[in-house]
């Protein structure tokens, strides 16, 4: 055996304990909610065909607080606590007043409601991820998946209906292969 091999420390990763799934899903659970939160409101906006008033102004918010509650507990100085706290309710109230901007009748009139909830999502999306570069890196990855569900729900939208068609003629195939079989005539 090499001597300066058996004087090596052991791997640091080795040493530390698996990242455990479900441990992870439930610190990620208030992420992943907004994310699903978000989504809903695209969904209910554009099946609706109106905004929902109040709704995003609520995930606005949230975030918000969730920013000021991240940064608070990174930091122990009193100043500086005080400065996240100005920073985020400035940044965020900027987000909001931009928000209710795009809800405004009159320039809601120029958007139907898929594009007034993706409008909305992207406006949450930039304010979360600008927020999370200042506070918190799982907060800025939240508004990247955010930004990221736009186009998705974009795309999903436009195949939506090449899908509900493939479905419906997966079910005619299935019936009637179905039928056929049931009216096959008994093996001998």
């Amino acid at each position: 055996m090499n001597n300066h091999t058996a004087s090596m420390p052991a791997p640091r990763a080795a040493s530390q304990p698996p990242i455990r799934l479900a441990g992870w899903a439930r610190q990620k659970a208030p992420y992943f909610a907004v994310l699903i939160l978000a989504i809903f409101g695209v969904a209910y906006t554009s099946i609706a065909q109106k905004p929902l008033f109040g709704y995003w102004e609520f995930l606005g918010a949230a975030v918000g607080v969730a920013c000021v509650a991240i940064g608070w507990r990174k930091t122990q100085d009193k100043r500086e606590r005080y400065v996240i706290a100005r920073t985020q309710l400035l940044h965020w109230a900027a987000f909001l007043v931009a928000m209710n901007i795009v809800l405004w009748p009159s320039v809601n009139t120029f958007l139907n409601g898929p594009s007034t909830g993706l409008a909305l999502l992207l406006l949450l999306a930039l304010g979360t991820f600008v927020a999370g570069v200042h506070v918190s890196r799982d907060i800025a990855v939240l508004g990247l998946a955010l930004a990221a569900a736009v186009p998705a729900i974009a795309w999903f939208k436009q195949i939506a209906l090449l899908l509900a068609l493939g479905l419906l003629v997966l079910v005619a195939v299935g019936v009637t292969l179905w039928t056929r079989r049931d009216d096959a005539p008994p093996a001998a």
